[in-house]
């Protein structure tokens, strides 16, 4: 345990550094998956660790170990956790659960609002276009979700560029970009290392939408000139909803799609699987070692119970002992 309990820590610090990066090079859409993947895996990896470190030095106070009939100095002898470490990752693990509890009644409050606004749009298509100047166009998620864009907008853009921006915004609703960005954002409550991974999601949603929109329209240039004009008619407006063509670093943007389309590459999947892998399988061992560290501990405090109350204890009474729950045989220390 002492070494598989810090291995999910240091694997979301190298998800934090690299995962974005390399999202950004690669093909949109399964780098999202990929990005979702790693996000949620690390978090786990990361509550799971704190857990266990806390649990570890639960352990080791003298009137739980009384309660739960284990030996102190069996648990200190087979885990070397400090007092001092396992008192911190239960403060951070405090943290976390307050952090992730604020920021899933906040993306409730923001899903129950877009759902709210969806009802209140006039019309009953896809499609709302709003009669006003101020040049707007976004997906509202919903059941179903809309579109909505602003006649101001409208003038802006040609008549294929309204159809690349009306392809793009679909491809948000149609993807149920959402919630990607409700995982990143909760898993960025859970660890603020993770910030990194939402920041890259949000990037990588929008060059999803940009690619699903030059397929459907056909011309990889005049998506980039529709996204690039409405980022120029809407670079007043600060508060426009994340799911919008606006959205995301729009320079990078447009020169990806005036490039080739990104290819596929399976090695950056690969080795960010077999990390995500390694994540769960060291924080599985962590667990079984925690689990035989109390079975071992509790069978020493049986033993050592029998020793003072008999000096010179027999086999039947060793066998007592064995059936209140404690292992038979030899103790093993690890």
């Amino acid at each position: 345990m002492f070494i598989s309990v810090y291995v999910p820590l240091l694997i979301t610090m190298i998800l934090a550094v690299f995962a974005p990066r390399a999202a950004r090079r690669l093909a949109p859409r399964p780098a999202a998956w990929s990005l979702a993947s790693a996000a949620l895996v690390a978090s786990l990896g990361w509550l799971g660790s704190l857990a266990l470190l806390a649990f570890a030095g639960l352990v080791q106070i003298p009137e739980v170990a009384e309660e739960g009939r284990w030996s102190v100095a069996a648990v200190r002898e087979s885990d070397p956790v400090y007092l001092t470490v396992a008192g911190l990752a239960a403060l951070a693990l405090l943290t976390s659960a307050a952090g992730l509890t604020v920021a899933a009644a906040r993306q409730l409050r923001h899903l129950r609002w877009a759902r709210r606004e969806c009802r209140l749009l006039p019309g009953d298509t896809e499609l709302a276009v709003l009669d006003i100047e101020s040049p707007e166009a976004f997906a509202l998620p919903g059941a179903p979700g809309r579109i909505v864009v602003s006649s101001a907008m409208l003038r802006c853009l040609g008549d294929r560029e309204r159809e690349a921006l009306l392809a793009h915004e679909r491809a948000h609703l149609r993807g149920r970009h959402h919630l990607f960005q409700t995982l990143w954002r909760l898993s960025a409550a859970v660890n603020p290392l993770l910030r990194p991974l939402s920041e890259a999601g949000g990037f990588v949603l929008e060059r999803w939408a940009d690619e699903e929109a030059a397929v459907r329209v056909g011309d990889r240039t005049v998506v980039a000139h529709a996204v690039g004009r409405a980022a120029l008619a809407t670079s007043a407006n600060r508060s426009r909803p994340a799911l919008a063509a606006t959205g995301g670093a729009v320079p990078q943007r447009v020169r990806a799609l005036l490039a080739p389309p990104p290819p596929r590459r399976a090695l950056p999947f690969v080795a960010g699987a077999a990390l995500l892998a390694v994540c769960c399988l060291s924080l599985a061992d962590a667990a079984t070692d925690s689990e035989e560290m109390i079975e071992t501990a509790q069978h020493v405090a049986c033993v050592t119970t029998e020793a003072r109350a008999v000096p010179a204890p027999s086999g039947p009474q060793h066998e007592v002992c064995c059936e209140h729950g404690q292992p038979d045989g030899p103790v093993h220390h690890r």
